[in-house]
This record gives structure tokens, sequence and C-alpha cells, in this order.
């Protein structure tokens, strides 16, 4: 079976950024990664790449950040309250720090820029904006997606959503 539109793909992956030559993350510490294909779940460029490969097949996809994580945006910092944040309120934050903020649409990655008292001023770029990222795949399953997922929109199991 091939990798189209309503499959769902397990897959393990080594990523790094292509500029500094750097590991950033790996999946190899645990279950692989599922997605549904065609509904959204990764980034696009890493998508449109494995459309078509194959259970089994290993590849190295270049993704530029127009197809990752978009163009790096001045201007996009922020003050926002403590209290907004998705981690743990008595944490120490560092100029540099990845947070997650609990927005109107969800959770979104910021960078902290300077922390206060109660507020923290962050940088609201995705913190791989501008990046250019490498992957190194291993397809480890690919299989038709349940209507359950499609209806969902994403896959479900071990490493997709669970309900």
């Amino acid at each position: 079976m091939k990798i189209e539109k309503n499959t769902v793909v397990q897959f393990h992956y080594f990523l790094r950024d292509v500029e500094e030559d750097k590991q950033i993350e790996t999946s190899r510490d645990g279950d692989p990664v599922a997605f549904l294909c065609g509904h959204g779940n990764i980034i696009r460029g890493l998508e449109e790449s494995l459309i078509g490969q194959e259970a089994g097949d290993c590849l190295t996809v270049e993704v530029p950040p127009e197809k990752a994580y978009g163009l790096r945006r001045d201007g996009n910092e922020q003050r926002v309250p403590i209290k907004h944040l998705a981690e743990k309120k008595n944490i120490r934050l560092r100029p540099g720090m990845i947070v997650n903020i609990q927005t109107e649409k969800g959770v979104k990655q910021a960078t902290v820029i300077k922390a206060g008292k109660f507020n923290v001023d962050v940088d609201t770029n995705h913190p791989l904006a501008g990046k250019a990222l490498s992957f190194d795949i291993e397809i480890i399953d690919i299989r038709a997606a349940e209507q359950v997922e499609i209806d969902h929109g994403h896959a479900h199991g071990v490493g997709g959503h669970h309900h």
C-alpha cells in the first residue's frame, strides 16, 4: 500500500536544523508518530514528500521554511499574563525557553523574551519558523483510515490521538 489521502501512516523520524546541522528531536525513544494523510496533521513539506512512499521505505526530506513553520515575522512580540501559560505556574521562566500559551484557537508555542512576576514577554513566531528542516524518515506502517478517523480529521491509536 502506498501513502495517499486517507491513509494512516506510522513513521519514525530524526529531525535536524539544516543551517546549524544540529539534532532537534527524534521519535526513536518511543512509539512511531501516526498521522492521517491529507488532513494537515504534519507540516506540508513533509506530507508532500511522503505521498507515494511504502512501508519499509527510508528517506531524507529537506523542508524549506515556507513548507515547514513559515518565515519569521518581525513584530511578533506579545505580553501575556503568566496564568495563560500551559506550564506549571511555579516554573522559573528564562529567556529562550519554549512555552505553551492557551489561546482562543488552542495551545500555541512561543519563546520567552523576558519574564516578570505576573506577565511574560514572548516571541509568538513558532520556535522553528525561518528554519530549513531535515527529516530522516523510516516508514513503519500504512493502513486505510477508519471512517471515524476521517470524520475526526486525525489518526487514532498508538502514535495518534487518543479519545
